[in-house]
């Protein structure tokens, strides 16, 4: 299996519900609804909606019941990269190779556009068939969590309040499996839990998901180093620019590289338990790892 071929292949499947959920443009509020789309819709990875349909797959899920809760984490994600860009947090002009959101409609539109997308997640969430109500509150409880001042959010506030000041490889690490991690990890257990996993499956694909989390941001850290401005889509150097606390600040740039792979190692082997069946998720592992952008 060639991965950058399946991912590019199941990213086919996801913009294309996405498109379908988010609001069309000539319809009011035009001129929010043409925000959101310019954000969702630029491109992408699409990992964490992946993470989701691969883990559910793993557990013996149908994707067409996991698609709408796929859409909702991308949608999460966008989010928070308009708010990540904006002036008062990154201050960033590109994102995937485009002029960030807030350059082009605005600060106060690119604000409304991420609260728009973060609730209308959730709206998204009740659009999930075939799958009982009580795993679909777990799912959307997990997904709320890791959204939040307990995931997401509060590592946005911790990675803000370290700028300029010397921290620890504790409070780095907490940053890193918040700000990046949460939203990674409840990915793959959404996926799972509509799947109906039981305690040690979700137990493994939890250990998993923490180290790819960690692996991803990790890589993310080096890539603002080392990373090109043409594969990346956005400017590189901007970590050290803030005086952001990063991997390579604190431990240097070659053993963050090989933090990273021992990370996708650990993550890797979490998924013994599932012998064959868990070839995709272990070869997005090593993606996350490996890329350059």
């Amino acid at each position: 299996m060639n991965i950058k071929e399946f991912i590019n292949c199941k990213s086919k499947v996801i913009n294309k519900e996405l498109d379908k959920h988010l609001p069309a443009e000539d319809i009011h509020p035009i001129q929010l609804n043409k925000s959101m789309r310019y954000s969702v819709l630029a491109g992408g990875k699409r990992l964490r909606p992946i993470l989701a349909l691969e883990a559910a797959k793993l557990i013996g899920g149908q994707e067409e019941d996991i698609l709408p809760a796929a859409c909702a984490l991308e949608l999460i994600h966008n989010y928070s990269l308009i708010h990540d860009d904006l002036p008062a947090m990154d201050d960033d002009d590109l994102r995937r190779g485009k002029p960030t959101n807030h350059k082009v409609f605005g600060e106060a539109m690119a604000i409304l556009a991420g609260d728009a997308l973060l609730t209308y997640a959730f709206e998204i969430m009740t659009k999930i068939d075939n799958v009982s109500a009580e795993q679909v509150l777990l799912a959307v409880k997990e997904l709320a969590k890791a959204s939040g001042s307990k995931g997401m959010v509060g590592g946005q506030v911790a990675d803000i309040l370290a700028e300029g000041h010397q921290i620890d490889s504790n409070e780095l690490d907490y940053i890193h499996r918040h700000k990046t991690g949460a939203l990674l990890k409840a990915s793959v257990r959404i996926g799972a839990i509509l799947s109906g996993a039981n305690d040690e499956q979700l137990k493994a694909l939890t250990t998993y998901a923490e180290e790819i989390g960690l692996g991803f941001q990790i890589v993310d850290d080096i890539l603002d180093i080392e990373g090109d401005i043409e594969k990346i889509g956005k400017d590189v150097g901007s970590d050290l620019d803030r005086d952001k606390a990063t991997f390579p600040a604190i431990y240097g740039l070659e053993e963050s590289k090989k933090m990273a792979s021992k990370t996708c190692k650990r993550a890797k082997e979490a998924l013994n338990i599932f012998g064959e069946k868990a070839e995709v998720l272990l070869k997005l592992a090593d993606y996350i790892i490996e890329r350059d952008y």
